[in-house]
């Protein structure tokens, strides 16, 4: 069995990696943190894990604990993983960062967006950006993984065909993009209150999101040289799910789009392009490992739009982190991930 820890066990990525771990067929949760909950039983808080983890209970950060796992998911805000990430690593335990922390190559850059400097800059070069459909053979070998973002993770997987195709015009590339509130976090906030985000929409973050240099260095890279992209996220009155809309020019001879994505996506186990004519909802990848891909080009318009949904928790998060855990321990890709959507 695989031993593993969580830090930062009460937030919903933390508690979204117990719900998924709890069926997967070659793992074994050894310890989870919380300072604020440390006694208590996983299942007193989370009741809905009664019966799967009956004698697991959320401690203070050990790192002799967390050290004797193979490895540790850091479910934590950002900041937190550069302190102990480096002590872990050479204890043995490979490290699946579910934050920022180590997302963005450059330590400044990182520092600019997040208003503080980067604790663990030496890690930067080794950590692999944790994208299994771009990134699957260097998460084979790594010791320290960088899970994706929610939006970065719905807007690359939307555009990677067209990019690594030069299908279209890579200066002038929009993303639109709504989340649920869970994308928050769960600490108390004013704005993610009911009476505050219930029948309302809102955009934030139009004119810088912590996210989009994530996505410009993912775009980047599989288009081969830095890109234009404007990203404007939303709030939406739901629990959970992003929803992308792209836009892009296309250039050159682009015959089938849809095949374009068929053929990309192939082999890819979460990632499922729909139909022509589809337009896939939030809810039909709720709770899944999935994200769903249509393609559209309106009529006589050089114009591409792509329509990307996931599980901002699932595909965004905790399930995207035990992907790159079975890539990283040789484990079926889909250990733990096979379960389907979640409907209504």
């Amino acid at each position: 069995m695989i031993k593993v820890g969580i830090v930062g066990g009460t937030g919903y990525t933390g508690v979204e990696l117990l719900r998924l771990l709890a069926r997967h067929p070659d793992v074994s949760v050894e310890a989870i943190t919380s300072r604020s909950e440390a006694g208590l039983a996983v299942s007193e808080l989370y009741p809905n894990l009664r019966g799967h983890y009956a004698d697991l209970r959320f401690s203070n950060p050990d790192p002799e604990r967390l050290g004797a796992c193979d490895a540790v998911f850091f479910a934590t805000p950002h900041g937190v993983a550069h302190a102990l990430a480096g002590d872990l690593l050479e204890r043995g335990t490979r490290v699946i960062d579910l934050s920022a922390d180590f997302r963005l190559r450059d330590a400044d850059e990182w520092a600019a967006w997040y208003g503080q400097s980067h604790g663990a800059p030496k890690l930067l070069a080794e950590a692999v950006y944790g994208l299994p459909e771009t990134n699957r053979e260097r998460i084979r070998g790594a010791r320290l993984v960088a899970v994706p973002g929610c939006y970065p993770t719905a807007v690359q997987l939307g555009l990677l065909p067209l990019l690594e195709s030069a299908s279209i015009d890579a200066n002038h590339l929009i993303a639109d993009c709504k989340s649920g509130v869970t994308g928050a976090g769960r600490g108390a906030k004013v704005g993610s209150l009911l009476a505050e985000a219930s029948e309302s929409m809102k955009s934030y973050g139009a004119s810088g999101h912590r996210h989009l240099p994530e996505i410009r260095q993912g775009l980047g890279d599989a288009f081969g040289e830095r890109v234009g992209l404007t990203f404007v996220p939303h709030l939406t009155p739901m629990i959970r799910g992003i929803h992308a809309t792209l836009y892009g020019r296309l250039q050159g001879d682009v015959a089938d789009l849809q095949a374009l994505f068929e053929q990309r996506f192939a082999d890819e186990p979460f990632v499922d392009v729909m139909p022509p004519g589809s337009h896939p909802e939030t809810r039909s990848v709720k709770g899944a490992n999935m994200c769903r891909i249509a393609v559209h080009r309106p009529v006589d318009s050089d114009t591409v739009v792509v329509l990307s949904v996931i599980d901002n928790l699932v595909k965004g998060a905790s399930g995207q982190a035990i992907h790159n855990l079975n890539l990283m321990f040789d484990c079926v890709e889909t250990a733990g991930l096979d379960a389907p959507a979640m409907m209504p």
